[in-house]
């Protein structure tokens, strides 16, 4: 078994979309619009399945916001230079919320950022 997928419902699909790829460099693999069912699904990540883990991205019509909930912890991603990927994500708009910095009691190096839609993302620096 492997993960195929993480879903995550969002409120504005392009920009979503937009800042998982400018942003954090993701590829939009695919979309499947289903108006009778009323939502729309994006498909993104670093490869598609079933070699790499892909994020869908939840559209439901008509649904501009979601209560985030205290269940919800974080999407991981490696990166090799997160000072560089932190400016970056700032330079574009985008939102950091721990600036880059060993994580308490370790010395690996993490930040975390924010998506339009308030979901949490961790980058951790790995030598890729």
């Amino acid at each position: 078994m492997h993960i195929l997928h993480t879903m995550l419902r969002v409120g504005d699909l392009q920009r979503s979309i937009d800042f998982y790829t400018r942003l954090l460099g993701m590829t939009l693999l695919r979309t499947v619009d289903r108006p009778e069912q009323q939502y729309t699904l994006a498909y993104l990540g670093y490869g598609s399945n079933p070699e790499h883990a892909e994020l869908e991205l939840t559209f439901n019509y008509g649904v501009d916001k979601y209560e985030l909930g205290n269940a919800y912890g974080h999407i991981a991603i490696a990166a090799d230079d997160i000072r560089a990927t932190c400016d970056g994500i700032k330079a574009a708009g985008g939102v950091v919320t721990r600036e880059p910095g060993p994580v308490k009691g370790g010395s690996t190096m993490i930040a975390f950022v924010q998506d339009p839609d308030g979901y949490k993302i961790e980058l951790i620096e790995h030598g890729l």
